[in-house]
């Protein structure tokens, strides 16, 4: 059964416990986030065998040049949008703000039911991309990236999760659930690809076995 929780569990051994529970959740939830449909593993490895193989250069790197969360309707930012279309029986107020609901973390298998225990994260981190060649983007093109709501690039996940996760790629950071790996990788391919940033050798590999078994 997933499970559920009323607010973050913060100590280091609640973190351990989460984390060795969550290998029971591989096959239990029957909720999960509806991020858009990634392309095919064959799709993937398509894509990943034509992305430029190139070291990664952060200088100049700022979270303040990725424009976000603006605005999508009305009143309702892209943060609002992810938890609206990622949760189940979600409410909102007059603001967009979420007031109810429950949402399936599919990174580590915990269910929440207040929208504070969540973070949109964003799939390729936002220091991942500049370190990729969007640091040659422009300003509007950077937004675009930070609020892709077409793309597999949003995700409403446990946010302790998300922070761990930081600017990470999959050579030294995968979901918890291995259950997921395979939909990750085949997202991750296929915004690298659509945005034309290049993968360190080290990620490329990492993606390619792990596309191996999918």
């Amino acid at each position: 059964m997933p499970r559920f929780y009323a607010r973050r569990r913060l100590s280091v051994a609640a973190a351990a416990t989460a984390l060795i529970s969550s290998v029971a959740l591989f096959n239990a939830p029957t909720a999960s986030a509806a991020l858009p449909t990634p392309v095919s593993a064959a799709t993937a490895r398509t894509y990943l065998a034509s992305l430029t193989v190139a070291t990664e250069d952060r200088t100049g790197y700022d979270r303040d040049l990725f424009p976000h969360w603006i605005t999508q309707s009305g009143s309702c930012n892209t943060r609002e949008v992810v938890l609206k279309r990622d949760g189940t029986n979600v409410q909102q107020d007059s603001s967009c703000a979420a007031t109810s609901g429950s949402w399936y973390s599919v990174y580590d298998g915990a269910t929440w039911t207040a929208a504070s225990d969540l973070d949109i994260d964003h799939l390729v981190p936002l220091a991942e991309a500049w370190d990729s060649g969007a640091d040659s983007w422009t300003t509007s093109r950077r937004q675009s990236f930070a609020n892709d709501l077409t793309r597999p690039q949003l995700i409403a996940v446990t946010d302790n999760v998300n922070q761990a996760k930081g600017d990470q790629d999959p050579a030294t950071w995968m979901p918890s659930r291995t259950a997921y790996r395979c939909t990750y990788v085949r997202a991750w391919v296929q915004v690298k690809y659509y945005y034309g940033l290049s993968v360190d050798s080290a990620e490329k590999s990492a993606l390619t076995n792990y596309l191996a078994s999918c």
